[in-house]
């Protein structure tokens, strides 16, 4: 399959090239470096130097490759989240809303047939199931900054799933950890937690559904070959609360055990409200697996 990759080079986009190669399928690499290009190249890729707000570039390039298929796995999300700064997820927000339209508009006009498009399972109202499935309703009414964000997934998924010619797949993915990430051990999580910034919250019941990097990009090679257009919960099998994975996150990092909280870290609704999300539809209709099932495992193997 000729597949036209948008963020190549990112968390998930540096995972997925290899994989993509590695089931036999033809892969057009957008980047906006030119220095990426060049690694894109080096690993078997056709790379392509553009930025998705240049509509005609994009549309230029992606007639040059003829694409089968398009995955959309752009983010614009700074090196540190600052939950107090109300602009914090403006720039991610943007390349979720406009940047997925471009993105649509020239798929449908070069032919491509599929798409599979990144998401967040981590946006679910915090009303009645702690653990949700695809279906459920969204956290549309968030506070600020978390509020834009959800808007804009909201946006994101409607242009995927709900254009005509395309048969669109949204990948919701979990919180992520492994390489590039906030918790890769160079990550802005695993700093503040190594520096004893992250207090536990005990009792907290906001409920964390975790996801390799890895796994992220196998479900994407996944949805390429296989499932019904709709929306997928990508992630582990064992959601869990912060006072369960946060202790396990800190051992796996050599840190001291995150001492209890007087006060709720921000963003403090997260902290107690966030729902979990289960993978059983993209078990049965994907075929898809995670290769590591739980985040207790996944941590202490990811952050030797």
């Amino acid at each position: 399959m000729r597949v036209f990759l948008a963020g190549a080079t990112g968390v998930i986009g540096s995972p997925l090239v290899p994989q993509l190669l590695k089931a036999g399928h033809q892969v057009t690499a957008m980047t906006r470096s030119v220095l990426r290009a060049a690694q894109l190249e080096a690993v078997g890729a056709d790379p392509v130097v553009c930025d998705v707000f240049e509509a005609d570039g994009v549309l230029a390039a992606m007639r040059a490759a003829a694409p089968d298929a398009v995955v959309h796995q752009l983010t614009a999300l700074p090196a540190r989240l600052d939950w107090s700064d109300p602009s914090v997820f403006d720039a991610n927000n943007r390349v979720r809303t406009e940047g997925t339209r471009i993105l649509v508009d020239a798929a449908i006009v070069t032919g491509a047939t599929r798409m599979v498009a990144q998401s967040i399972a981590f946006a679910y109202a915090p009303t009645g199931d702690r653990v949700k499935h695809e279906d459920a309703a969204l956290f549309t009414d968030a506070p600020a900054p978390f509020g834009g964000a959800v808007a804009a997934v909201a946006e994101l998924e409607q242009l995927v799933t709900g254009t005509a010619g395309i048969e669109g797949l949204v990948l919701r993915y979990g919180m992520l950890y492994g390489p590039g990430t906030y918790h890769d051990r160079r990550g802005s999580t695993a700093a503040d937690v190594i520096a004893a910034r992250v207090p536990l919250v005990d009792g907290a019941t906001g409920m964390y559904s975790w996801l390799h990097v890895e796994d992220a990009a196998s479900a994407a090679v996944a949805a390429l070959e296989q499932g019904a257009p709709g929306i997928y919960n990508i992630v582990d099998d064992e959601p869990a609360p912060q006072p369960e994975w946060l202790p396990v996150f800190a051992r796996a990092l050599g840190a001291d055990p995150p001492a209890p909280a007087e006060t709720l870290p921000p963003p403090e609704d997260l902290v107690m409200a966030l729902r979990g999300a289960t993978n059983a539809k993209a078990k049965r209709e994907l075929g898809w697996r995670p290769r590591h099932a739980s985040w207790r495992e996944g941590f202490a193997a990811s952050l030797v």
